[in-house]
């Protein structure tokens, strides 16, 4: 494509905007820290540009005590915004019901540049008895995200290693043993829970377009994880520009760059 009709195409879309869904705890600034490249908290503005508050207090937020049209921008990489949707999870039907109005106002809006172009939604899997929440079964069942595609993100794999070894210990494994076969069943528990999550989330009115787990996110191999949900973000699009600006946007894994240029010259 032609480079100068790209570079209109970015202007006129502006920035990468994502909405990142999911209760407190659920893995959420973790994954942007690392999709950002950066261990610092974001600062935090308005839909005006205006900054709000300090980024150190960022921490509040996590808690609900926010605005979900703030905007979310770490400096190490200005090129994306994220909004939080932290508060409907807690059961707020007052809560549930701005967060509908944003993001159907934030999926339909015919300006590009205050458009959400993707949701992440969090689900962490250190809570096996609740993985599905109703609050978060209602999003699915009545929020309509149009063309804005969902990726569901289980976060918090890693406590299924935990599991694993109990269980292995419960057929009669020391500690040892369990520890060496623990891997193994850890994947295998990983893929049973995403058939669950799969399957339960298809039965709403409006089920996600694609799953992805994320383990090791506070490991060095966090790039990996990260390169896995922005590679999973661009396949769920259907716009190329959209896609060449996530693509570009990111900064955490040259070969997602390559691949996708590659692609576009197939």
């Amino acid at each position: 494509m032609d480079p100068e009709r790209v570079r209109q195409q970015f202007e006129r879309i502006g920035r990468f905007r994502v909405l990142v869904m999911g209760r407190a705890n659920a893995g959420k600034t973790t994954i942007l820290q690392r999709v950002c490249n950066t261990a610092d908290l974001p600062e935090v503005f308005d839909g005006e540009g205006n900054k709000v508050y300090n980024r150190l207090l960022y921490g509040c937020s996590q808690r609900g005590h926010h605005d979900i049209r703030d905007e979310l921008v770490f400096r190490n990489n200005q090129g994306f915004i994220f909004h939080d949707s932290c508060g409907f999870e807690a059961g707020s039907e007052d809560e549930f019901e701005k967060m509908k109005e944003f993001v159907m106002e934030c999926s339909s809006t015919t300006r590009l540049s205050k458009r959400v172009h993707a949701v992440w939604f969090c689900i962490p899997m250190d809570s096996p008895e609740r993985f599905i929440t109703a609050a978060e079964e209602k999003f699915f069942n009545q929020c309509n995200t149009g063309n804005v595609p969902v990726i569901v993100v289980l976060t918090k794999a890693d406590s299924l290693n935990l599991l694993a070894i109990e269980l292995l210990q419960d057929e009669g494994y020391s500690m040892r043993e369990a520890k060496e076969r623990a891997d193994d069943l850890e994947k295998k528990l990983l893929i049973d829970l995403q058939e669950c999550v799969t399957e339960q989330l298809h039965q709403c009115k409006f089920p996600p377009k694609s799953y992805i787990p994320l383990t090791r996110m506070n490991k060095e191999a966090s790039n990996d994880q990260c390169a896995k949900l922005i590679s999973c973000t661009a396949d769920a699009l259907d716009n190329g520009a959209l896609q060449r600006l996530l693509i570009s946007t990111q900064q955490i894994n040259l070969a997602i760059n390559v691949r996708y240029a590659l692609q576009r010259d197939v």
